[in-house]
This record gives C-alpha cells, structure tokens and sequence, in this order.
C-alpha cells in the first residue's frame, strides 16, 4: 500500500461522534497523520455506539476511528490544553466539532492559535455554523437534515417525513469539512495562511438538495414527499417480480424508453402521445408505472435482469450488506475490505473512496484501543520525557 497522497499531513482531530471523525477519517483514509485527542476516562463515545456489540465492542468504532492514533488528553484541564495547544503548534490541520464558542472558552480560538502557528487550517463542524443567531444550538444531524430540505422530501406522501437509515446529516458535513480542508491547503500554497473551513450541517444537505431553492422561488413550486420516485421523472422506480424481489428499471429517456417498450413486447408505448417524450412520461407516470410493474410482476428477476441489461437499461437489485460483499463487482474493485482487528480478528469495511490511480487510499489499520499513541505520540512530536508521561498520567492530565 502506497503512503497515500496526504503523506506527511498532520492533523488533530479534537470532538467527537460522526460529523468531525468522519473529515478525520477520510483524510486518515487517505495517508495523513491523523493524532485523535480523546478523554482519558471515556474516549469518543463512537467507542460504545452501536445497535450490537460483538465480544463487548462497538462494530462502528473500528471504521470511524480507522487510521487514526489515539491520544489521551483532558482539554478541561490546563494540562491538558497545554498539551493541545503544544501538538496543534506543529500540526497542518485541526478538525473540531465542539459547540461553537467552546474552543475560545478554553483559550484555543483560531485566533489565538494561529499566532503559534499562521499556517494551520482549522476545520470546525457545527449544527448551525459559527455565526448566525443559532450557531450556539445543539445541533445534531436530525436537526441539520431537517432545516436543510431533506427530511421533508423523504418517505412516502401520506406518511410523516422519514430520515434515510444513517446519520447523513453527519457524513455530508465531514465531506465538506475535508473538501474545505483541501482548499485551504491548497491557498495556503500561495499565501502561506491558514484559515477556518466554517461548515454547518444543515448548509451540508442544502448543498445536494438540487434545484429546491430555485425551482419554488421561479415557480412558487414546494417540493413534496413522493416515496420511491422522483416527480415528473418516468419510467424510474422499483417493481415487483414473480419472486417479490423488487427490480429497479430507470428507462427515463426517448431511447430507453423505446428499448423498454420492445422488452415488454408493446413498442406501440413509445409513439402513444401519453408516453412520446419526457414531459408526457412525467405527466402520466403513475399509470405508466403501473404497466411496468404488471410486465415486471409476471417474470424471474434473474431472468428479466439479463434482458434489461443488455438493452442497455439502468437496471439492478436493492443491496444489503451479504448482497455487497458477494457481489463480483464490489469484489473486483476492492470495494470492501478486510483487515486484522485485535480482538475481532479479520473484520470487513468500505475501502477508501475515492479510488486515485497512482496515490490511492487505504486502510492501515482499524479504530485503535483508547489511548494507544498517548506515548509515542508525546515524545516524538512535542518531545516530551517519558518521567513527564507518566506525571501527567498519575494527574489525570493524559
């Protein structure tokens, strides 16, 4: 495995739970030195999450905290805000998601921080971002999806919205975290400045929500919940099958739609007025759905996939986990993983995404135990004695 192409990048990752972790995570994933700072007595409460826990341990610590090296830190203590203050000194990046304020409380602003060093990046990961008259919020990424639009679209029109099965909110704003990192880094290549990457979650889901904002203020239009599809965008859904395995057929072009029309054996729909163009689709796609999904019902998913495929059309089953790891193309591309845990033994997880040709990503190794580089760490980059370690320890400092 090559050093990945952020080699040489040192990070601390202070906070805790998805949002900061997950910018921690990916730029671990891809080869920075990436020092988490965690309470001596709990550690990051990702350490506990988990609907199961597998020998006593969380499944979900070992894929955020992956790549990482744990350090052992009280930042309520002077101590321990000293020894921050002495690793961020010497570091390219802080990520951080404490609640707006907390920082500058304990006397480690931007500000104060960048006069030690004017280089460093500070990315901070908040409900509400650090300005504005909700920054000081508790903000949570239910909270975040919510305000940014897309609680509201999801679900089915006759029920109350739902929420996708993962903390999106979360993961949304550690991408933008690490993207707005890279910015930054590379700015600095010219001035020789960091700054703060300021990113707020609910701004995070706005971001992807599409034409929403535009489209109602051009046309008054409020988008609404519609289950499995999007309006006015036909054919594109899920369908029965003999089976009752459901297929996903996306034919929501003229020349699609036509080869779809030639599958189901009535090349007649292509030329009805009802379903000519994409306009026309879109305006009776309840009805057309409804052919399809009589064609669909009466035949085999492993025999009505190989057809939609080699029409050419978007087709494919709904994955779960078994599905994804024994899929040959996830396996052919190295989409999942597998790597040595201490106490797990050979555990699976997503690769790092996405793939570079020449300097890609990689797990290096999975979450570490509480505390783990709290020595190593301290001597080799704040230069600390291993008597001064070990003072630290008996005070509850580290």
């Amino acid at each position: 495995m090559t050093q990945g192409p952020l080699a040489g990048l040192r990070v601390i990752e202070m906070g805790s739970l998805i949002a900061g972790p997950f910018c921690g995570q990916v730029l671990g994933d891809f080869g920075a030195e990436v020092i988490k700072l965690e309470d001596p007595k709990v550690g990051d409460p990702m350490r506990q999450w988990g609907r199961s826990k597998p020998q006593g341990l969380s499944p979900w610590w070992p894929v955020i905290g992956r790549n990482k090296k744990s350090v052992t830190v009280d930042l309520r203590t002077d101590g321990g805000r000293d020894i921050a203050r002495a690793l961020i000194a010497k570091a390219d990046v802080v990520v951080e998601n404490f609640r707006p304020g907390t920082l500058e409380k304990w006397g480690m602003g931007y500000d104060q921080l960048a006069k030690t060093n004017p280089g460093l990046v500070m990315a901070r990961v908040s409900g509400f971002g650090q300005t504005g008259p909700y920054s000081s919020r508790a903000g949570y990424a239910l909270v975040g999806e919510a305000m940014g639009g897309l609680r509201h679209i999801t679900g089915e029109p006759d029920r109350p919205p739902a929420r996708a099965g993962i903390s999106i909110g979360d993961s949304l704003s550690g991408l933008n975290a690490a993207l707005g990192v890279m910015m930054a880094l590379h700015a600095r290549q010219s001035t020789g400045k960091g700054q703060v990457v300021d990113v707020a979650i609910y701004e995070s889901v706005l971001t992807v929500m599409e034409n929403l904002i535009t489209e109602y203020d051009l046309t008054g239009y409020v988008r609404e919940r519609s289950g499995a599809v999007l309006p006015g965008i036909a054919p594109s859904n899920v369908y029965p099958t003999k089976s009752g395995e459901l297929v996903l057929i996306g034919a929501n072009q003229d020349t699609l739609f036509r080869r779809l029309c030639d599958l189901m054996g009535r090349p007649d729909l292509a030329d009805d007025v009802r379903y000519r163009d994409h306009a026309a689709r879109g305006a009776h796609q309840a009805e057309l759905d409804a052919r399809i999904a009589a064609w669909t019902a009466d035949q085999e998913i492993d025999d009505l996939l190989p057809k939609l495929e080699a029409a050419g059309l978007a087709t494919g089953r709904i994955y779960r986990a078994p599905d994804m790891i024994e899929d040959p193309q996830f396996v052919a591309r190295g989409s999942i993983v597998t790597t040595p845990h201490p106490v797990f033994g050979q555990i699976k997880m997503q690769n790092a995404f996405p793939k570079l040709t020449e300097t890609p990503g990689g797990v290096r190794w999975t979450g570490p135990t509480l505390g783990e580089h709290t020595e190593a760490v301290l001597a080799e980059v704040v230069g600390m004695s291993g008597e001064t370690v070990e003072g630290l320890r008996k005070r509850g400092v580290i």
